[in-house]
């Protein structure tokens, strides 16, 4: 059984997707032959102190090179050339997204990140990518050569079908931590003249993670006098969530930029009907049938595509429809361990000689 480390920076029960990946990784590769230990970094990746970046070189440049480093790209993108040379083992980059494409992070911080992150990864043996989006976003932008990196999706287990609100008020579900990236500044907007549609949203997701985010969203509520329509749940147990997943009529999501859109695999794993924009890989994470889609930042043409939906119970049946079969399709969390764990498996088997195992390149 190969032996690896996986260098994860902050609390791994943080309830967000990259997180959730990493769990499900955490949890599942041992029956692919993968003796897979937490390696716990600090939380203020990917801006950390220089006590913080000492402490990592330490823990990293520790390993044994008898194992394989599997990095998330949280910490890894923003390591410094010196400690990522360091480090004796072979190095897995996990990539959800390019930390440069964070949205409101600002140029100069942005072009830093790339820098680094495009360095980082020139010292990786491969590279994981969890979307066919950010894997041609790491051979065109990040200078990675396609044949060193390997899709793994994220997985979404089966669900019951969602049934709907069944009263008179359609209930519009948003799912994702409030930060600039998720756009819900853009969403409250959109839905402010909509006010004679019967509508109710419920956006759940931390609202600690951005304050900002979260201020301009709430200003963006009381400007177009929706207090009473909108209603932020903060985060929720799984039975909760699945609960309003269930009782949803529409499905939105307005980020600005996702890496793959863990919440859109859920929302069609319920046959939930979606307007999405997109942004990033959400565009190809939902078919065409199943979602109303729009260009991410652009309060109109969201506002429009929502007031279809509303509009028209036919539509919302043909979109719930192509979800839910599309959701049917839809890779399971042990897919994804099964990939990532090939890839741990040839890296550490090319490292003592015995060739490589089975992966899926991009």
């Amino acid at each position: 059984m190969i032996s690896a480390a996986f260098a994860i920076p902050g609390d791994i029960s943080t309830p967000t997707g990259g997180y959730r990946y990493d769990r499900e990784v955490l949890a599942r590769v041992a029956a692919h032959g993968v003796a897979l230990d937490h390696l716990v970094l600090p939380a203020s990746f990917p801006s950390p102190s220089d006590g913080d970046l000492l402490r990592t070189a330490g823990a990293l440049v520790s390993l044994p090179p008898d194992r394989v480093l599997l990095a998330d790209g949280l910490a890894y993108g923003a390591l410094p050339e010196s400690i990522c040379a360091s480090i004796r083992c072979p190095i897995v980059a996990l990539v959800h997204h390019p930390l440069a494409l964070e949205s409101g992070i600002g140029a100069m911080t942005a072009g830093h990140l790339r820098h680094s992150e495009t360095v980082a990864l020139t010292h990786a043996a491969a590279v994981i990518a969890t979307s066919r989006v950010t894997a041609r976003t790491l051979v065109d932008d990040y200078d990675v050569q396609s044949d060193r990196i390997t899709v793994a999706e994220p997985g979404t287990e089966p669900a019951p079908r969602a049934t709907g609100s069944g009263g008179p008020e359609k209930l519009i579900l948003a799912v994702g931590a409030v930060s600039h990236r998720k756009g819900y500044d853009v969403l409250m907007d959109a839905l402010g003249e909509l006010v004679d549609l019967p509508w109710k949203l419920v956006v759940v997701g931390a609202t600690d993670r951005d304050p900002p985010a979260y201020e301009a969203a709430r200003r963006a509520v009381d400007r177009n006098g929706l207090e009473q329509r909108i209603g932020f749940a903060g985060s929720l147990s799984d039975e909760a969530l699945a609960g309003l997943y269930g009782r949803a009529d529409l499905f939105v999501m307005p980020s600005r930029y996702e890496g793959y859109g863990m919440v859109l695999a859920e929302a069609m794993a319920r046959g939930l009907p979606i307007v999405a924009t997109t942004g990033g890989a959400a565009a190809e994470t939902v078919p065409d049938a199943a979602a109303l889609k729009v260009p991410p930042g652009n309060a109109a043409e969201l506002r429009a595509a929502i007031a279809r939906a509303l509009g028209d119970d036919a539509l919302l049946t043909r979109l719930a429809d192509a979800s839910w079969a599309a959701g049917r399709k839809l890779p399971r969390w042990s897919d994804t361990a099964r990939i990532v764990a090939s890839v741990l498996k040839r890296i550490g088997a090319d490292m003592q000689g015995k060739g490589p195992h089975e992966g899926q390149v991009a």
